[in-house]
């Protein structure tokens, strides 16, 4: 059974079952808290006194539970709830709960709306997962965590947010500055690595993105393929990264997120397993 750290240390347990999934998503969002980073200057309709900046990254965020600007909201698509991100305020949708050993599936889709400061960058969101901390230890907004990267043409990369460090199996190369994912590699690398294949689907089209994990190792699933393995994650003072709560991103762009669930998992299962390798496999053998 998995058990589940709540706050002020309560538990509760998700179902063994494989086939017992948990959706996350509800028309109040109840499963989740809310906390909005600093909001650019260019926002309007902001409560007077709320600070503004063009440099999102510092200053005074918002804060806990006041999403003023309704940037997180779940509305309706052919009788199912789709929870809508305007991306018009850096923020974070957060768990209230934290989870070790689980599989997790969400479908997302791209509106068509982007907001300063990223007018002119590509659509970018995230699940963060093993979310630890206070909120706001990067940029004011997320939480110390690993990061299953939701952007355009970058789905599953990985990126280690404030302070976490993993290994991954990487490959450099010719011509292209960052490192990319490389099942049949022996060197490893951390910080922000690229996915690989890129399975996305056109913009406007929903993608089925899945995180698999197993104590301190996660797997990223694009579409029904592994792009990204993580391996060995720790925290910034070095013991093991296995649970913590997952928290979505609104990051100036607007995107859609549904059938979003959770179902507890004792060990990757052998379809995925087969397709990867592990640092401690690759020693046995």
């Amino acid at each position: 059974m998995l058990r589940i750290l709540l706050p002020l240390f309560a538990t509760i347990t998700l179902p063994a079952l494989a086939s017992d999934w948990r959706p996350l998503i509800d028309q109040e969002l109840s499963n989740f808290e809310t906390w909005m980073g600093v909001p650019h200057s260019t926002v309007e309709g902001l409560p007077e006194g709320t600070y503004q900046s063009s440099n999102v990254h510092k200053g005074t965020p918002i804060g806990l539970n006041a999403d003023v600007k309704n940037v997180f909201t779940v509305v309706e698509e052919n009788g199912e709830p789709v929870l809508k991100i305007t991306g018009e305020i850096y923020g974070g949708l957060t768990t209230l709960e934290s989870y070790s050993n689980y599989h997790l599936s969400v479908q997302v889709k791209w509106g068509d709306k982007k907001w300063e400061p990223r007018l002119n960058d590509l659509r970018d969101s995230g699940i963060l997962y093993h979310c630890h901390g206070e909120h706001g230890a990067f940029w004011q907004v997320w939480m110390s965590s690993l990061e299953y990267q939701v952007q355009e043409t970058d789905m599953g990369d990985f990126i280690q947010i404030a302070g976490p460090k993993a290994e991954i199996r990487t490959t450099k190369l010719d011509g292209v500055k960052r490192l990319r994912f490389d099942s049949a590699s022996e060197t490893y690398s951390s910080g922000y690595i690229s996915a690989y294949p890129e399975p996305d689907a056109p913009h406007g089209e929903w993608n089925l993105l899945e995180i698999y994990v197993i104590g301190n190792d996660a797997i990223h699933v694009v579409n029904g393929e592994v792009v990204m393995v993580v391996e060995n994650a720790v925290k910034k003072d070095g013991t093991p990264l296995t649970s913590g709560q997952i928290q979505i991103q609104s990051e100036a762009a607007e995107v859609y997120y549904k059938d979003f669930k959770i179902r507890s998992i004792e060990d990757f299962p052998e379809a995925i397993r087969s397709k990867v390798r592990f640092k401690v496999e690759a020693a046995q053998d």
